[in-house]
């Protein structure tokens, strides 16, 4: 696995079997990588910052439950390629995290949009999430989705910012009934700094 490749191909999967003898420790090695990606903001939503090495251990996980074998392999390439962050970006997994379904479903029936009040506050600049397009996060009926893929792009400056170190970074949620703020601290900064190329 490697930080600086920017997709996976198919060349990049390993074998089901083989995968399946190495799963637990690869498991095991990205529960400790995802300790310095993971961050809480308010009571109920857990950011992932993703990488590439999330991203193949994922789509090795769905080709190891599923079973689809090499017909899969495509479809699953094309689902989780996208969140590899390509070197202008940050990428991030949100997910509203509520175990009792009566509640989860007050609060994400309240939260239409939310994915348009998401941002990283930088300086003296905001930077606004950008939600992949692959479905609609809101429906019609005005309940958000419990799980979110969001893009942060960044310009030079912005990266060049992030990597000084200066100042807070911050990860907020603005939305008027999920306002919330957390800070992205000097250890998970750095991390994540190394995900821009």
């Amino acid at each position: 696995m490697s930080r600086e490749a920017r997709a996976i191909e198919t060349a990049d999967i390993m074998d089901m079997r083989a995968y399946g003898e190495q799963r637990k420790a690869l498991r095991l090695g990205q529960v400790e990588a995802k300790k310095k990606r993971r961050l809480s903001v308010g009571p109920h939503v857990t950011v992932f910052f993703e990488s590439y090495d999330s991203m193949w251990l994922q789509i090795h996980e769905m080709l190891y439950i599923e079973r689809g074998g090499a017909e899969q392999i495509p479809d699953e390439l094309a689902a989780y390629n996208p969140m590899i962050p390509n070197g202008r970006e940050l990428t991030t997994t949100l997910m509203f995290e509520i175990d009792d379904p009566k509640l989860r479903a007050s609060i994400l029936g309240r939260l239409a949009g939310v994915e348009d009040h998401i941002y990283l506050h930088l300086g003296e600049t905001r930077i606004a999430a950008v939600a992949e397009g692959d479905v609609e996060r809101s429906r019609e009926d005005g309940k958000a989705s419990s799980v979110h893929f969001l893009h942060f792009p960044f310009t030079e400056d912005q990266i060049a910012e992030w990597r000084s170190g200066r100042g807070t970074v911050i990860f907020g949620i603005d939305h008027p009934h999920y306002g919330h703020m957390a800070i992205v601290g000097p250890e998970m900064r750095e991390t994540l700094g190394r995900d821009f190329n």
